[in-house]
């Protein structure tokens, strides 16, 4: 049977700052993603600040790790989207990519979505301050050492289906 590895789960944070170079080099690399009518339809908030880590991980039963984070990204995105669909499946890949870079660059995060659930995003936008223009959509707290890191194994063979 062959595994397909997906995520990659960390257990423990670096106890050092993360430079501010690394954290443009990742929301750089996110924001390589097609977006709607050809403009960027969301924003990324940083956040460094131990008191609104703390707050943001008890914004979901996920977000627990985030308390002890050096940094977190909050991502966001326009309500007033033409398709606001397309700005959820648009950032679905901005984060993906940043995923990706953030392994590149040692610094091990892990996506914890909090949309569509209205109670989670909400509580988000009340601890960042986020605009009433703007909808919270996911908590990607980052900051391990690379060399910490185990793999998931999500492969389930049930869910392959082979059409001819």
């Amino acid at each position: 049977m062959n595994n397909i590895y997906t995520r990659v789960s960390i257990r423990k944070y670096q106890d050092r700052p993360v430079e501010n170079e690394k954290t443009e080099a990742i929301l750089r690399a996110a924001m390589q993603a097609p977006s709607a009518a050809n403009q960027q339809p969301w924003e990324f908030y940083v956040v460094t600040d131990k008191a609104k880590l703390e707050a943001l991980s008890k914004a979901s039963p996920y977000a627990g790790m985030t308390k002890d984070a050096p940094a977190a990204i909050v991502s966001a995105y326009r309500k007033d989207c033409a398709i606001p669909q397309y700005a959820e499946i648009d950032l679905s890949i901005a984060m993906e990519n940043l995923w990706l870079e953030t392994d590149a660059q040692g610094l091990g995060g892990v996506w914890l979505g909090i949309a569509p659930i209205e109670e989670r995003m909400q509580a988000v936008e009340r601890i960042l301050d986020i605009p009433d223009d703007l909808r919270a959509f996911a908590i990607f707290p980052y900051g391990y050492p690379a060399e910490e890191r185990k793999q998931q194994d999500r492969f389930d063979e049930s869910r392959i289906h082979y059409v001819e």
